[in-house]
C-alpha cells in the first residue's frame, strides 16, 4: 500500500498567482514557508526555514486567490507532485509541488501588525470594538511541556505525563 499525503501549516510567502487551464479551470500557485526551531549541540537556539510550492485547482484556487495574501497563515492538505519539462535551452528541469486537496484559512491578521505572530480572532474587522490579540505559541523540540494550568496538590495524584517518560 502506498500513501502520498502532506499537511503543511505555514505562512504564505507570495500572493497567489492566478491562471486558467485551456479547459477554463482556474489554477493558483503560491509559496508557503514553514519554520523549525531547535537547539544545536552548543546550546544555541536555531531556526530552519523550508519553502514549499503549492498549487490549487478549481474551487480551492478561487478561495486561495480571494483570501490568501503574503503573510497569511494557512493549513494545506494535499499530495506531492514532481513535474518536469525542457526549457528553451533544451535542459530538463524539475519542480516539486504540493497539490492542495483542502485548505484551512488561519486567523486574519490585525492591521499594522508585523509577522510577529499577533492575530485577531477570525473574521473580525478592524472597525469593531477592541479585540484581544493572541500570540501563537512557538513549540520547540525538547522544550518542557506543561499541559495543565493547575499545580497538583500534595494529597492528589498527578495525571500529568512527564515528557522524560516518553520512550521516543
Amino acid at each position: 500500500m502506498n500513501l502520498n499525503k502532506v499537511f503543511i501549516l505555514g505562512n504564505v510567502t507570495r500572493d497567489p498567482e492566478v491562471r486558467a487551464l485551456p479547459s477554463g479551470q482556474q489554477v493558483t500557485s503560491f509559496g508557503i514557508a514553514t519554520n523549525r526551531f531547535y537547539t544545536d549541540q552548543s546550546g544555541q537556539k536555531k531556526q530552519d526555514v523550508e519553502f514549499h510550492n503549492i498549487v490549487c485547482f478549481g474551487k480551492l484556487a478561487d478561495i486561495s486567490s480571494r483570501y490568501l495574501t503574503k503573510g497569511s497563515l494557512v493549513l494545506i492538505e494535499g499530495r506531492i507532485k514532481t513535474r518536469n519539462w525542457q526549457n528553451s535551452a533544451g535542459v530538463k528541469q524539475y519542480r516539486t509541488e504540493i497539490v492542495a486537496d483542502s485548505l484551512q484559512l488561519g486567523p486574519r491578521r490585525t492591521e499594522g501588525t508585523t509577522n510577529s505572530g499577533q492575530y485577531n480572532k477570525p473574521y473580525s474587522t478592524p472597525e469593531s470594538s477592541p479585540t484581544k490579540t493572541e500570540d501563537i505559541p512557538i513549540i520547540e523540540e525538547n522544550a518542557p511541556v506543561n499541559f495543565s494550568s493547575e499545580e497538583p496538590r500534595g494529597d492528589e495524584k498527578s495525571d500529568e505525563i512527564d515528557v522524560k517518560d516518553i520512550p521516543f
